[in-house]
């Protein structure tokens, strides 16, 4: 059970998690994990510049859908920031422990980084279906 991401809730917070030493990590995976209408996205020490990318968001924009590329399910986060190239990473569901449900599509979360060292920044969220990611479009547009 090397590999196995553990993680100990209280309620939105991680109060304790092991992410960071597992290999995933070490390769640079993010990994999301929700709870209590919260997206928590693990973002490991060797990927920490996404931070930076991050950090003039106003939202974020996750939609759900075929990633061509491989031909798998698939998250697309989108850091809208109304520029030309917003800051997005795309995950498979090994990199997240559930799959929001059509049905939840709309706003009503949000979504927070964390780090090694504990809560970083926070966005709203909204969450979309759409056939196949990447998609990359702003929230209007859909």
């Amino acid at each position: 059970m090397k590999n196995v991401i553990c993680i100990v809730n209280n309620g939105p917070s991680i109060k304790q998690t092991n992410y960071f030493d597992l290999p995933q990590a070490e390769a640079g995976m993010v990994y999301l994990s929700w709870n209590a209408g919260v997206g928590r996205l693990l973002v490991p020490d060797i990927v920490a510049s996404y931070l930076d990318e991050m950090q003039s968001a106003r939202e974020v924009i996750v939609t759900r859908g075929l990633w061509r590329k491989y031909q798998r399910e698939a998250l697309e986060l989108m850091w809208e920031d109304d520029s030309d190239a917003p800051f997005s990473i795309i995950i498979v569901s090994e990199q997240c422990d559930r799959l929001l449900p059509e049905t939840d599509q709309g706003g009503g979360f949000s979504i927070v980084a964390w780090t090694r060292t504990g809560k970083g920044q926070h966005w709203p969220g909204r969450y979309r279906k759409e056939a196949t990611v990447p998609y990359l479009k702003p929230w209007k547009q859909h």
